[in-house]
Protein backbone atom coordinates (compact mmCIF):
# COMPACT_ATOMS: atom_id res chain seq x y z
CA UNK A 1 0.00 0.00 0.00
CA UNK A 2 1.11 3.90 -0.41
CA UNK A 3 0.92 6.23 1.89
CA UNK A 4 -0.66 9.52 1.54
CA UNK A 5 3.05 11.07 3.08
CA UNK A 6 4.57 9.72 -0.08
CA UNK A 7 3.45 11.93 -2.50
CA UNK A 8 5.63 14.68 -3.72
CA UNK A 9 3.99 18.01 -5.37
CA UNK A 10 6.43 18.54 -8.25
CA UNK A 11 5.11 21.62 -10.01
CA UNK A 12 2.74 24.21 -8.06
CA UNK A 13 2.05 25.99 -11.39
CA UNK A 14 -2.01 25.69 -10.95
CA UNK A 15 -2.95 24.61 -14.28
CA UNK A 16 -6.54 25.22 -14.65
CA UNK A 17 -7.10 21.60 -16.77
CA UNK A 18 -3.56 19.80 -15.90
CA UNK A 19 -4.54 16.27 -18.60
CA UNK A 20 -2.31 14.25 -20.94
CA UNK A 21 1.22 13.03 -18.82
CA UNK A 22 3.42 11.56 -20.93
CA UNK A 23 6.57 10.07 -20.47
CA UNK A 24 9.41 11.24 -23.07
CA UNK A 25 12.78 9.28 -22.22
CA UNK A 26 14.65 10.86 -25.24
CA UNK A 27 13.72 14.55 -24.06
CA UNK A 28 16.49 16.24 -21.89
CA UNK A 29 19.54 14.47 -20.07
CA UNK A 30 17.21 11.99 -18.08
CA UNK A 31 13.64 12.53 -19.63
CA UNK A 32 10.79 14.73 -19.67
CA UNK A 33 7.13 14.38 -18.45
CA UNK A 34 5.40 16.12 -20.79
CA UNK A 35 1.46 17.22 -19.88
CA UNK A 36 -0.71 20.10 -21.42
CA UNK A 37 -3.46 22.72 -19.69
CA UNK A 38 -6.33 22.23 -22.13
CA UNK A 39 -7.69 25.52 -20.92
CA UNK A 40 -4.78 27.74 -21.11
CA UNK A 41 -3.52 25.91 -24.59
CA UNK A 42 -0.23 25.80 -22.67
CA UNK A 43 2.18 23.04 -22.99
CA UNK A 44 4.23 21.73 -20.30
CA UNK A 45 7.14 19.33 -19.45
CA UNK A 46 8.66 18.51 -15.88
CA UNK A 47 12.81 18.08 -16.69
CA UNK A 48 13.36 14.72 -14.05
CA UNK A 49 17.33 15.41 -13.81
CA UNK A 50 16.69 19.78 -12.88
CA UNK A 51 13.31 19.39 -11.40
CA UNK A 52 12.07 22.27 -13.50
CA UNK A 53 9.08 22.86 -14.89
CA UNK A 54 9.18 24.60 -19.15
CA UNK A 55 6.05 25.73 -20.26
CA UNK A 56 5.16 27.12 -23.37
CA UNK A 57 1.56 29.01 -25.23
CA UNK A 58 -0.10 27.27 -27.71
CA UNK A 59 -1.88 28.82 -30.28
CA UNK A 60 -4.48 26.52 -29.93
CA UNK A 61 -6.04 24.34 -26.82
CA UNK A 62 -4.16 21.17 -26.88
CA UNK A 63 -5.94 18.00 -25.38
CA UNK A 64 -3.02 14.91 -25.79
CA UNK A 65 0.28 14.11 -27.24
CA UNK A 66 1.37 11.03 -28.29
CA UNK A 67 5.13 10.19 -29.20
CA UNK A 68 5.77 9.50 -32.94
CA UNK A 69 7.79 6.05 -33.87
CA UNK A 70 9.93 7.47 -35.70
CA UNK A 71 10.75 9.88 -33.32
CA UNK A 72 9.94 13.41 -34.79
CA UNK A 73 7.24 14.50 -32.17
CA UNK A 74 4.10 14.11 -32.12
CA UNK A 75 0.54 13.46 -32.91
CA UNK A 76 -1.37 15.98 -30.63
CA UNK A 77 -4.99 16.38 -30.44
CA UNK A 78 -6.01 20.18 -30.18
CA UNK A 79 -9.78 20.81 -30.00
CA UNK A 80 -10.75 20.13 -33.28
CA UNK A 81 -7.90 18.47 -35.14
CA UNK A 82 -5.55 16.66 -35.34
CA UNK A 83 -1.71 17.93 -36.07
CA UNK A 84 2.15 16.83 -36.22
CA UNK A 85 3.75 18.64 -33.49
CA UNK A 86 7.58 19.46 -32.95
CA UNK A 87 9.81 20.45 -29.78
CA UNK A 88 11.97 22.85 -30.98
CA UNK A 89 14.54 25.44 -29.43
CA UNK A 90 11.59 27.96 -29.32
CA UNK A 91 8.97 25.67 -28.58
CA UNK A 92 6.67 23.65 -29.78
CA UNK A 93 6.01 24.01 -33.51
CA UNK A 94 2.88 22.54 -35.52
CA UNK A 95 4.62 21.15 -38.56
CA UNK A 96 1.32 19.75 -40.69
CA UNK A 97 -2.13 19.20 -40.40
CA UNK A 98 -3.53 15.56 -40.19
CA UNK A 99 -7.22 13.68 -40.40
CA UNK A 100 -9.40 15.14 -38.93
CA UNK A 101 -13.11 13.21 -37.92
CA UNK A 102 -15.83 14.09 -40.08
CA UNK A 103 -19.60 14.47 -38.65
CA UNK A 104 -18.53 15.89 -35.27
CA UNK A 105 -20.98 18.32 -34.03
CA UNK A 106 -20.28 21.82 -33.16
CA UNK A 107 -19.20 22.15 -29.75
CA UNK A 108 -17.13 19.39 -29.22
CA UNK A 109 -13.73 18.86 -28.81
CA UNK A 110 -10.89 16.16 -28.17
CA UNK A 111 -10.31 14.50 -24.99
CA UNK A 112 -7.56 12.19 -24.14
CA UNK A 113 -5.71 9.37 -26.06
CA UNK A 114 -3.63 6.54 -25.66
CA UNK A 115 -1.75 4.25 -28.22
CA UNK A 116 -1.63 0.38 -27.77
CA UNK A 117 0.58 -2.04 -28.25
CA UNK A 118 0.55 -2.73 -31.71
CA UNK A 119 0.86 1.69 -32.62
CA UNK A 120 -2.85 2.32 -33.14
CA UNK A 121 -3.60 5.34 -31.79
CA UNK A 122 -7.58 5.59 -29.68
CA UNK A 123 -8.86 9.11 -28.50
CA UNK A 124 -12.37 10.22 -27.66
CA UNK A 125 -14.58 13.44 -28.24
CA UNK A 126 -16.82 15.18 -26.04
CA UNK A 127 -18.94 17.91 -25.77
CA UNK A 128 -17.41 20.77 -24.05
CA UNK A 129 -20.01 21.50 -22.04
CA UNK A 130 -20.08 18.16 -20.87
CA UNK A 131 -24.00 17.74 -21.46
CA UNK A 132 -25.07 16.08 -24.64
CA UNK A 133 -23.82 12.69 -25.26
CA UNK A 134 -22.13 13.43 -28.77
CA UNK A 135 -18.94 11.77 -28.08
CA UNK A 136 -17.38 9.38 -29.80
CA UNK A 137 -13.92 7.01 -29.43
CA UNK A 138 -11.83 6.78 -32.95
CA UNK A 139 -8.77 4.44 -34.04
CA UNK A 140 -6.51 5.56 -36.26
CA UNK A 141 -3.90 3.82 -38.02
CA UNK A 142 -2.58 2.63 -41.30
CA UNK A 143 -5.96 1.79 -42.54
CA UNK A 144 -7.67 5.51 -41.59
CA UNK A 145 -9.39 7.09 -39.11
CA UNK A 146 -12.42 5.37 -37.97
CA UNK A 147 -15.35 5.84 -35.28
CA UNK A 148 -15.54 2.85 -33.25
CA UNK A 149 -17.97 3.71 -30.44
CA UNK A 150 -20.28 6.12 -29.76
CA UNK A 151 -22.61 8.08 -27.28
CA UNK A 152 -20.29 9.63 -25.20
CA UNK A 153 -20.85 12.81 -22.81
CA UNK A 154 -17.36 12.82 -22.00
CA UNK A 155 -15.01 10.16 -23.84
CA UNK A 156 -12.12 10.14 -21.13
CA UNK A 157 -8.91 8.01 -20.22
CA UNK A 158 -8.23 5.30 -22.63
CA UNK A 159 -6.08 2.60 -21.03
CA UNK A 160 -4.52 -0.70 -22.76
CA UNK A 161 -3.82 -4.04 -20.70
CA UNK A 162 -0.67 -4.80 -21.15
CA UNK A 163 -0.91 -7.65 -23.51
CA UNK A 164 -2.87 -5.42 -25.62
CA UNK A 165 -6.21 -7.43 -25.07
CA UNK A 166 -8.23 -5.02 -23.14
CA UNK A 167 -9.22 -1.59 -23.73
CA UNK A 168 -10.55 0.59 -20.82
CA UNK A 169 -12.59 3.70 -21.88
CA UNK A 170 -14.88 5.97 -19.34
CA UNK A 171 -17.62 7.89 -19.59
CA UNK A 172 -16.84 10.26 -16.71
CA UNK A 173 -20.07 12.17 -16.23
CA UNK A 174 -21.95 8.91 -16.23
CA UNK A 175 -19.49 7.63 -13.65
CA UNK A 176 -18.76 4.49 -15.54
CA UNK A 177 -15.57 2.66 -16.61
CA UNK A 178 -16.36 0.50 -19.79
CA UNK A 179 -13.74 -2.80 -20.82
CA UNK A 180 -13.51 -3.83 -24.53
CA UNK A 181 -12.25 -7.08 -26.09
CA UNK A 182 -9.34 -5.58 -28.53
CA UNK A 183 -8.26 -7.96 -31.45
CA UNK A 184 -4.80 -7.92 -32.87
CA UNK A 185 -6.53 -6.45 -35.90
CA UNK A 186 -7.88 -3.67 -33.87
CA UNK A 187 -11.11 -4.45 -33.36
CA UNK A 188 -13.54 -3.58 -30.28
CA UNK A 189 -16.42 -6.84 -29.23
CA UNK A 190 -17.67 -7.05 -25.96
CA UNK A 191 -18.11 -4.00 -24.34
CA UNK A 192 -18.79 -3.96 -20.55
CA UNK A 193 -19.09 -2.07 -17.49
CA UNK A 194 -15.91 -2.46 -15.53
CA UNK A 195 -16.25 0.04 -12.53
CA UNK A 196 -18.98 1.99 -12.18
CA UNK A 197 -18.05 4.92 -9.59
CA UNK A 198 -20.64 5.84 -6.75
CA UNK A 199 -21.22 9.68 -5.58
CA UNK A 200 -18.85 9.92 -2.92
CA UNK A 201 -15.80 8.34 -5.52
CA UNK A 202 -16.25 11.16 -7.57
CA UNK A 203 -15.58 10.41 -11.32
CA UNK A 204 -13.08 8.19 -13.40
CA UNK A 205 -11.26 10.62 -15.64
CA UNK A 206 -7.69 9.79 -16.75
CA UNK A 207 -6.12 6.00 -16.30
CA UNK A 208 -3.03 4.34 -17.53
CA UNK A 209 -2.23 0.50 -16.47
CA UNK A 210 0.82 -0.95 -14.88
CA UNK A 211 2.86 -3.87 -15.75
CA UNK A 212 1.09 -6.19 -13.22
CA UNK A 213 -2.18 -5.53 -15.30
CA UNK A 214 -3.47 -2.81 -12.65
CA UNK A 215 -5.65 -0.15 -13.66
CA UNK A 216 -4.27 3.46 -12.11
CA UNK A 217 -7.61 5.97 -12.39
CA UNK A 218 -7.80 9.45 -11.69
CA UNK A 219 -11.17 10.49 -9.78
CA UNK A 220 -12.05 13.92 -10.60
CA UNK A 221 -13.70 15.79 -8.01
CA UNK A 222 -12.53 12.56 -5.78
CA UNK A 223 -9.36 13.96 -4.81
CA UNK A 224 -8.00 10.71 -5.01
CA UNK A 225 -5.98 8.26 -7.62
CA UNK A 226 -7.29 4.46 -7.09
CA UNK A 227 -5.71 1.22 -8.35
CA UNK A 228 -8.46 -1.48 -9.85
CA UNK A 229 -7.22 -5.32 -10.46
CA UNK A 230 -8.44 -6.46 -13.54
CA UNK A 231 -11.31 -7.91 -12.35
CA UNK A 232 -12.35 -4.70 -11.35
CA UNK A 233 -12.53 -5.03 -7.94
CA UNK A 234 -10.57 -1.78 -5.61
CA UNK A 235 -7.05 -2.43 -4.82
CA UNK A 236 -5.59 0.55 -3.49
CA UNK A 237 -6.75 4.28 -2.80
CA UNK A 238 -3.97 7.13 -2.73
CA UNK A 239 -5.64 11.03 -1.69
CA UNK A 240 -4.16 13.57 -2.80
CA UNK A 241 -4.22 17.28 -1.54
CA UNK A 242 -6.48 18.15 -4.64
CA UNK A 243 -9.92 17.57 -5.45
CA UNK A 244 -9.61 17.79 -9.31
CA UNK A 245 -7.78 14.39 -10.66
CA UNK A 246 -7.02 14.17 -14.01
CA UNK A 247 -4.83 11.76 -15.12
CA UNK A 248 -1.75 9.82 -14.58
CA UNK A 249 1.06 8.21 -16.33
CA UNK A 250 4.19 5.94 -15.30
CA UNK A 251 7.54 7.53 -15.96
CA UNK A 252 11.43 7.48 -14.88
CA UNK A 253 14.21 5.54 -15.80
CA UNK A 254 12.55 2.56 -14.34
CA UNK A 255 8.94 3.50 -14.97
CA UNK A 256 8.34 3.44 -11.33
CA UNK A 257 7.53 6.44 -10.51
CA UNK A 258 3.45 7.78 -11.19
CA UNK A 259 2.92 10.85 -12.38
CA UNK A 260 -0.54 12.85 -11.53
CA UNK A 261 -2.34 15.47 -13.09
CA UNK A 262 -4.73 17.67 -11.17
CA UNK A 263 -6.87 20.66 -12.41
CA UNK A 264 -7.34 23.99 -10.71
CA UNK A 265 -10.80 25.27 -12.25
CA UNK A 266 -12.82 26.31 -9.81
CA UNK A 267 -10.52 25.41 -7.07
CA UNK A 268 -9.18 28.75 -5.76
CA UNK A 269 -9.32 27.12 -2.05
CA UNK A 270 -7.12 24.48 -2.72
CA UNK A 271 -3.61 25.71 -2.16
CA UNK A 272 -1.57 22.95 -4.58
CA UNK A 273 -4.66 22.11 -7.32
CA UNK A 274 -3.39 22.18 -10.62
CA UNK A 275 -0.37 21.00 -9.47
CA UNK A 276 1.80 17.98 -10.72
CA UNK A 277 2.50 15.26 -8.17
CA UNK A 278 4.48 12.07 -8.59
CA UNK A 279 4.50 9.18 -6.46
CA UNK A 280 6.26 5.63 -6.36
CA UNK A 281 3.71 3.00 -5.84
CA UNK A 282 5.48 -0.16 -5.61
CA UNK A 283 4.83 -1.08 -9.20
CA UNK A 284 6.18 -0.61 -12.43
CA UNK A 285 4.70 0.49 -15.67
CA UNK A 286 5.61 -0.13 -19.10
CA UNK A 287 6.97 2.11 -21.75
CA UNK A 288 4.38 4.16 -23.24
CA UNK A 289 3.66 2.74 -27.11
CA UNK A 290 4.24 4.63 -30.21
CA UNK A 291 1.97 5.72 -32.95
CA UNK A 292 3.53 4.08 -36.26
CA UNK A 293 2.61 6.66 -39.07
CA UNK A 294 0.58 5.35 -42.04
CA UNK A 295 2.70 6.05 -44.84
CA UNK A 296 0.57 9.35 -46.26
CA UNK A 297 1.72 11.02 -43.24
Amino acid sequence: MVDASQIECLWRGRALLGEGPLWCPSLGTAGWLVFVDILAARLHAYDLASGDTHGWALEEACCWLAAREDGDGFIAGLRSRLVHLRLTENGPKIVAEWATPGGEPAGNRFNDAKVDTCGRLWFGSMDDDAARPSGSLYRLDSRGLVRMDTGYRVANGPAISPDGATLYHSDTPRGVIYAFDLSPEGELSNKREHVRFNATRGFPDGMTCDAESGLWVAHWDGGRLSRFRPDGALDETLPLPASRVTSCAFGGPQLDQLFITTAALERDEEGLAGGLFRVVPGVRGAMPAAYRMPPEY
